[in-house]
Parts: C-alpha cells; structure tokens; sequence
C-alpha cells in the first residue's frame, strides 16, 4: 500500500476474517530484514484480541512455511467493560504530571459513604446502599468516558430541560451532582483521580507526545472502535503518523450515502446550540458507533479505504453485501422488496430453532462435535449467555472435548467463591439449617479428615435436622447433635470441631467493621476446606478479592449490618470474572460478546438469539432520565444494541454460520431476536432451504428412550412371613382404604423425610400439642392447680422452636390448650390414663392389635370415655361409617376386651377433641366431637353399632390381608381421603387416568 497524505484508516470486511486479514497485510508492509516485525508497534482493544493476533501471526507463519519472525508489540488500549487496564506503552510506570487512579472498591465504598450522608434518613441500608453506590460509580464512568464534568450537570442544555423532568427525576438528578461536588472533593483530598479519568489523561498525554514527536516506528491501531473522544483524538493522531494507520473491524464501506446519513447525527451537532445525539438516531445499527468514532476523529467515511488483503478463514465476498442489507435502517429497509439476489445472498448461514436451552445446547455441541472431525476446522460458539455455554461446554464433555468459557463465570459461582458465600450465609441466618448443611456438604469442605468420612457425619446431622426450622445459634444444633448420635456414635467428636469454627461465624456482631466480618467468613473458610480453597484460579481470584476488600473496607471504616453480609459480598462477587487457564481444545472456543471480537473460525455458531439474551434489554441510567444524557451529548441506552449488532455482523462474516435459538427459556416463552427475524426476513422464501434440523432431531434422539409399557396398577402379594404383622388403631382404615400405603409404610418400612427447614406441618403441630398435654396431664396428678402455659413454652423451647414460627403459632395453641385444661377441670370424669400410660392391646385371630389413646376417663357411671385430641378437624360421621376413620373404633374394641391395663371398664363415649377455631369456646379455640349419630344427627352409625362395625372391619382386614392372600392393591377404594406419600412410587399418575371402570370397587 502506498502511503498517502491525512489520515490513513482501512477497514477490513465481516467477511474476510479480521485478524487473518489484518496480519496477511502487516507482515509484507512492515517487515524488515533481521527485525522481523519488532520494530511494529500494535494497539489492540483488549487482552483477548493480543491473543488472537498473536494466534493469527503463528497461523500464518505456519501456512507459509517459515520458521518463524519476530513478533510485534502489541499495547492493550484496555477495555472498562473488561475491566482491563492500559498497557504498559500508554500507561507508562510513574507517568509524570498524571495522578494515580483510585482503587475501584475504594472508590465504590466511599461513595456508599458519601450517599448515606446526601441521602440523611431517605438512604437506603446495607446491601441496597452499596448497590445504589455501584449504580452511582457506572453512571460516573459513562460521563467520564466522554470528559463531561460534574459542572456540565448545571449547564445551560441541560437546565433548559430539567423543568420538563419528572419529580423523581429532578430529585435523582440535584442528589446524584452532590454526591458528584463531595466525591470531587474527596478526590482532591486524596490526590487521585477516577480510573476513567485517567485514561483519559493517558490518551490526552501519548496523542500530544507523539504528535510533537512522531515515533520513528510504525504504530498500527487495529480492531479499536470505542469511541470515546480522548480515544478518538489518539487514534486520529496515530492515523497521521508517518508510519501510523488505524484499521477498523466491519465498517461497511459500501453502503449508500443516503443510508449513511439516515444512522443520525452520531455526535456531530448539526448547529451550535443542538444536541449531539437526536432522539431519532439509529443507535441500534451495528454502523452507528463506527460513524460515531470517525466523526469523533474528524473524518469522513469516503477518507476510509478498504483492506485488501484476507484471510485464510474467509467468506464469500457476497457476504459482506448480504450483512449490509440486512441491517439497513427502517426507512431503507424496504428496499429489500427490489434487491437483487447477489446482495441477499447468505450460502452457508444456516438458522437453528429448538424447543428449550437444553436441547439447544445438545444441538450445538453436536455440531461442535461434527465440525472437529474435519482436520484443521476451527469452530466459535458466541453467546452472551453464559448458563447456555456452561451447558455445552458439560454436553461437549460426553466427547471429552474440554472447552473452556473465555467469558469466565462471576465469582459468585464458582467453588471457592461459593464456599465463602455459604459461611456469609451461615452468619448472617444464624446457621440456618439449609445454609449449615449447604456449606458442610460443600465440595471442598472436608475438616482434617477423609471426604467419604466427612460426609457421613454431615449426612446423618442433615437427617437430624430435617422438619421445621429450629432456633438460631449453636446451642440448639447441639441438641440436635445429641439426639442424632445414637445413630453415629462418633458425631460428637466431629461436631465439637465444626463447632468451634462455627461459633467465630455466630459472634460476628449485630452490626461491625466489614474487613472484619470477610476476615472472619474468610478464615472460617480455610479452616473448613484447607489449602484446596485457594488452589485452583477460582480460588486465587477469590484470595486477591477478599485481600483488596479487606483493604479498603479497613481504610474507609466501613460498617455493616451482619444479616445483610451475604447479600453485600454477593454483589460484589458478581463484578469479578473468573477466566479458565488456557489448556482446552486447540480448535473449539466459547466467547461471550466482547470476547468474540476479532476472533476468526471456519464455523461460528451464535447461540442465544433471543430478546433479552441478544441483544440484551436496553435498560435506562438509574440516575440520568435521557433527555439529560443527550444533553449532556452521552449515547443513549440502546447504544449497546448497536455493538451487539455489530459483534454479530462479525460473526456473520465466517465460512459457515449458525444462528441458533430456543423457543423456551428458564422463565417461560422466548421472543425471537430482532436480529434474527431480519435474517429470516431477508431471506423470504428462501427461508426452509437455511433450516439446521438435522442436529436438532439428533439431539433429540440422544434424549429419547424407547417408549415404555405403562406401568400397572400396583398390587403387590407378599409371602406370609411377611404379612405376619401387628395392626395399630390408626392403620386399620389406611389398610382397608389403600392397601398399598400399609404395604410400603408396615412391609417395606419406607418412611417419608421431611425437608429441610420445612413448614411446621398437622403431624408436627399435632406431635407438640400432644406432648404439652400429656406432660400438663402429669403434672396435674402432682398439683392439681398446675398452668398449662409454662409447660407449652418448656416444650417449644425443647423442640428448638423457631422464633418466627413460636410468634405465629403459640397465642393460638395456648386459646385451644386453656380451653382443654379448663374443660377437664370443670368436667365430673376421672383422668385414668394418658399418652403412654394408655397403652393397650389384645389378640384378634392371632394378630396383636395394639393402640395408644390420647386419654381415656372414668364416667360417673363407670364406663369409659375414649379421647382423641386433634390439631384440625375431626373425622366426620358419615366418614366412620364408611370405613374412613377406626380408630376410636380400635381402642372401644382394645377397651372391650380388657386390653388396657390402667383403664379397666366397659367403653361408652368416643370423642375428638378438637383445638380449632369454635365460636362456643371461651377461649375461641376447642371443641367435642362425637363422630357417631347421636343427638340431631342424621348421618354415622348409632353408638350401639359402632364397636360391631369396627370389629368387622377388623376381620375384614386381618383375614384378607394379614392371614390371607389378598393382593395390597393401591387405591383400593378411590374415596379414601389418604395422603400423597406414596403416588411416586406407585406411580400414580401412569395408571389412574388409564383405570377402566371395571376396575373400580
């Protein structure tokens, strides 16, 4: 290329291959004879495109048989949104006249500071505070990326406009240039600028310098498009060198002048006292911020010669007027009508639809998979969201295909990061059931023992702690601890370890220093996982957070409220990236968007394509309503659609190219990309000839099993041995109503578990109200004027009540137990016998049937009284009679036949009582129930029949099932009102739609 007067920009076409391209062009313009390419010096936008370059100069040196050269310099401009700082070549060490920047978190934590004090009483708390502080410091960058200062806030364009704002908006704006005056003053005091500033200032200072004195080697600016004006004002400097040139990625350099125009004013105001940015500015076209930065740099897009080299990854040139088509503006898109088939033209872009993420990923990987048993293939899966390239990179694995997320994943969810984030968990709930064993059965925790060892302790605690959420602290796990050893005598000595690094977490206080607090949580970390926590670059990165926070929390005294710490260090995980160490599959990668950029393969695959995902939902500044941002000449919210755009017209430019979407996501029905839509659009009726489906039915193969044989309706017949049972009072009628539950709870022995910190549910409630009532009963054969409050308090506090739980539910069990204490007071019965002292049995055809009432009494006329307490309601009449409720029935029957050893008598009264709501209680809770017909009753069995009906019953049960053949059929009668425990397994739901009316009873 000759060179020529003003500035010298290139641009190198989507479809030739950008970093293939841009090297197939630098090595015969810049070599020289002994130097190679040293003498080059390359300014790239970000870390991950030095890499890429440099993969592309080995390529080539490769393709072309040489031995090798030597390489360029290359500077990282840097990237905010990557976090990534400037080469040492822009940001030299010790750059004279420029103040140092702040630390980020130091920056982040004293403007929470400086917002609790703007805000007074209106500030918000904890984690909410530092979210707002975030929110502050992003909005902050934005305006000093474009050099706007907070005087500009008081400016006369945009106190021409603050009358037309909202409320909210005036008040957000008026707090956000306080905070701005007190953060500038905060500046001064420290001698330190923000970060962005002093990027700023670098660029500013390196356009001077080399503008005074231009450098007598080639500077290149390759693949920078950000169009910050300070950026903007070097890469113009770089282009006037005597040996500079800017090449820019995809600046389509054939589209017309009229739709050039049509993009919008992007920066340059028409008039003096206009605004930059007009509302109707295409910001979402993927050319707006390259005409942004070129009109930043002052030069016009006819200035801008293309790049004639290309790489060895190309695609056909018809691609590029393809991709320029196909994102033309709204008012020029209708000129799709009357375009010619060479510039609609996409060979080799096929469109991916599935049904869900998961099959989407399946059919990626797939393709992935295809694509490597072609020699020399490289494939590119580009998706912003990164669950969907977790979930092919684990699918790519099935082929022990190892490729890793360039993107990293947050902090936040990674093992180690996740480790500390459970023990923050742990303090804050007051080692809460669910956090506890969350965090002992992480997978790096394992104390000074083996893991299979660690585990059994931690599993037979989680057993222990399965039902209702107990109270907070140690001294409640300890209890369950001690209940729980019978099962594994050597708990005790375990849990005396994890207790101890435990009660650090617990003594955090109420409120205190956060370098503290991570300190602790950071300490009681190590001493849970050891050394592994801090091995592997997760666990590294994880060491260099917790070192700065510490740091700067110290620094800037801040406090916070312990029960909000999980909350605080999750967000701030959120903002750190955890990238894998090189080491995948030399010919697959998974990018994210920014991480895409330059990159080249033989097969892109750009998954995610739907609204929200990508392109990402525009969201508005927090702080700014957007009349001030144009004002202020800021881009507008929707600016980043523009580069999301873009990275796909990037991606557009490979040989090959999928698109690929699924109609499903987490949260329900997914809308198509606006993107995607216009490549549907575009291609019209050419649409079907462009379906991938092949690796969707594949996929889908990989997922379906051959269809199987419904299962039957379970009737199980065990052995005799088997069958030869006991039968309690309260299995009877779940033995006549569903013989299967009675076969899996008495033969089987297979018990339901409980969740883990689940709701108190009638079996709970029923179990406290009946151990509160028994120990009152007791208590009163002692001292007849014994309370009943007392003893339920002494009860909650030994079942580990929780606090929340105890507020709820106690003021409406102690109505119901009063009433309960003043009904037997009051009443002419005798207490006999109560609970275990009521035990009873006796032999039925040589089955023991055997109970235990609630209470039996002595009637003043001799006979017995039979009692049930119950939480809810009692059973009905009519469901006694049916069969539904025996019960009561089965302890007449132990009563009739003497069965009772403390309550001798003939049984007469059978009563519920029941401690629900019941408008004829003093109390407003407790009622009796006779669940016989009785009274003015038109339904149930008359009390003579009733001990006749259980006992046939009881033959029916005990000759057709315990010392008969009869099958355990499930849902032998449909009506039961029976429990769910068991319809998984007896697979319920394959067989009670399908059931024939022959088979019902």
């Amino acid at each position: 290329m000759a060179e020529r007067p003003g500035p010298k920009l290139y641009s190198i076409a989507a479809h030739r291959g950008f970093a293939d391209a841009l090297v197939a062009g630098l090595v015969p313009r810049y070599r020289e004879a002994g130097f190679g390419l040293a003498r080059l010096t390359l300014l790239v936008p970000s870390t991950r495109a030095r890499r890429t370059i440099s993969e592309a100069f080995i390529r080539h040196f490769g393709e072309s048989g040489e031995n090798g050269l030597l390489m360029p310099r290359m500077a990282v401009v840097g990237d905010l949104d990557l976090d990534e700082a400037l080469g040492p070549l822009l940001d030299p060490l010790g750059a004279e006249g420029i103040p140092c920047a702040v630390d980020p978190t130091r920056r982040w934590l004293a403007l929470a500071r400086i917002l609790e004090v703007e805000l007074g009483s209106e500030a918000p708390k904890g984690a909410t505070l530092l979210r707002l502080a975030r929110e502050t410091a992003a909005t902050m960058d934005r305006l000093l990326a474009e050099e706007i200062i907070p005087d500009d806030l008081l400016g006369e364009s945009v106190l021409q406009i603050v009358g037309d704002l909202a409320d909210h908006w005036k008040r957000s704006l008026a707090t956000f240039a306080r905070v701005q005056e007190r953060w500038r003053f905060q500046l001064r005091e420290w001698g330190a600028v923000d970060a962005a500033t002093r990027r700023n200032l670098l660029f500013r200072e390196a356009a001077r310098r080399w503008k005074t004195e231009p450098p007598a080697s080639a500077i290149v600016a390759a693949g920078v498009t950000s169009a910050a004006p300070a950026l903007a004002e070097l890469l113009r400097v770089v282009s006037e060198l005597p040996r500079g040139a800017v090449v820019l990625p995809d600046l389509d350099l054939a589209m017309d002048q009229e739709v050039w125009k049509e993009l919008g004013r992007a920066g340059r105001a028409l008039e003096t006292d206009s605004e930059p940015f007009a509302r109707h500015d295409a910001v979402t076209h993927p050319q707006y911020h390259l005409k942004l930065l070129l009109n930043r740099m002052g030069v016009a897009r006819a200035e801008v010669q293309p790049w004639h080299r290309r790489g060895e990854v190309a695609a056909p040139p018809e691609r590029s007027h393809a991709i320029s088509a196909l994102f033309l503006p709204p008012e020029a898109s209708g000129r799709w009508v009357a375009l010619p088939a060479d510039r609609r033209r996409l060979a080799g872009v096929r469109i991916m639809d599935c049904a869900t993420p998961e099959e989407e990923a399946q059919a990626i990987a797939l393709l992935v998979r295809e694509a490597l048993e072609t020699p020399g293939k490289r494939v590119a899966v580009i998706t912003p969201d990164r669950a969907l390239a977790r979930r092919v990179m684990h699918h790519l694995r099935r082929w022990n295909i190892a490729a890793d997320d360039t993107a990293g994943q947050p902090l936040s969810q990674t093992a180690a990061g996740r480790l500390l984030l459970l023990a923050a968990e742990v303090a804050a709930g007051g080692a809460a059931p669910v956090a506890l064993t969350a965090l002992l059965m992480h997978p790096l925790v394992k104390g000074d023992m083996e893991r299979p060892e660690w585990l059994g302790h931690v599993r037979t605690l989680e057993l222990a702690l399965r039902g209702p959420r107990p109270k907070e602290g140690l001294d409640a796990l300890s209890d369950v601890v001690a209940r729980a050893t019978r099962r594994n005598p050597g708990l005790t000595a375990w849990w005396n370890g994890v207790a101890v690094i435990l009660a650090d977490l617990l003594a955090m206080p109420e409120r205190g220093p956060l370098a503290d607090g991570v300190d602790t949580l950071s300490a009681a970390a190590h001493r849970l996982a050891g050394d592994a926590l801090w091995e592997k670059e997760d666990g590294r990165a994880l060491g260099q957070f917790v070192e700065d926070l510490v740091t700067n929390a110290r620094e800037a005294g801040s406090e916070i409220d312990t029960p909000q710490i999980d909350l605080i260090l999750r967000d701030a995980m959120e903002e750190v990236a955890v990238r894998p160490p090189w080491g995948g599959h030399p010919r697959v990668a998974l990018y994210g968007l920014l991480e895409s950029r330059m990159s080249r393969a033989d097969l892109a695959i750009c998954a995610g394509l739907n609204e929200g995902s990508w392109p990402a939902r525009g969201a508005a500044d927090a702080l700014l309503a957007p009349p001030v941002l144009r004002a202020l000449g800021v881009p507008g919210a929707d600016f980043r659609i523009g580069l999301s755009a873009h990275d796909l017209a990037g991606a557009l430019g490979a040989p090959e190219v999928v698109l690929s979407r699924s109609a499903r996501d987490d949260s329900g029905p997914a809308i198509p990309s606006r993107f995607l839509l216009r490549v549907q659009a575009l291609l019209g009726d050419l649409l079907d000839r462009h379906r991938e489906t092949r690796a969707v039915v594949l996929a889908r193969a990989l997922t379906e099993a051959p269809a199987a044989e419904p299962s039957p309706r379970p009737a199980p017949n065990p052995d005799a041995a088997q069958r030869d049972l006991a039968i309690s009072a309260t299995a009877l009628d779940r033995l006549l109503g569903d013989p299967y539950q009675f076969y899996a709870g008495q033969i089987l022995r297979l018990r339901e578990l409980e969740a883990i910190e689940d709701e108190p549910g009638p079996a709970w409630q029923g179990t406290t109200a009946h151990k509160i009532i028994e120990r009152w009963h007791n208590a009163v054969l002692a001292d007849p004027a014994t309370p009943i409050e007392p003893i339920m308090h002494e009860v909650l506090d030994e079942a580990n009540t929780h606090p929340l739980l105890r507020a709820l539910w106690a003021p409406r069990l102690l109505a119901a137990l009063e009433w309960v204490a003043e009904t037997v007071r009051t009443s002419d019965r005798e207490v006999l016998a109560v609970e275990d002292d009521a035990k009873g049995e006796f032999q039925f055809e040589g089955v023991r049937v055997h109970g235990k009432p609630d209470r039996i009494d002595r009637l003043p006329g001799g006979g017995l009284a039979i009692v049930d307490y119950k939480t809810g309601k009692p059973p009905s009449a009519a469901q006694v009679e049916a069969g539904f409720a025996l019960q009561l029935g089965v302890l007449g029957l132990i009563a009739e036949e003497g069965g009772f050893p403390k309550a001798q008598g003939e049984p007469e009264a059978f009563e519920y009582w029941s401690l629900g709501k019941s408008d004829k209680s003093a109390t407003g809770f407790g009622f009796i129930e006779t669940p016989l017909k009785t009274g003015a009753k038109r339904s149930g069995l008359e009390p003579e029949r009733f001990l006749p009906h259980a006992r046939a019953k009881l033959a029916e049960a005990v000759r057709g099932y315990i010392r008969g053949d009869k099958p355990f059929r499930a849902r032998e009668n449909p009506d039961y009102p029976t429990y769910d425990t068991y319809d998984q397994l007896m697979r319920l739901a394959e067989w009670l739609p399908r059931m024939d009316e022959a088979e019902l009873p």
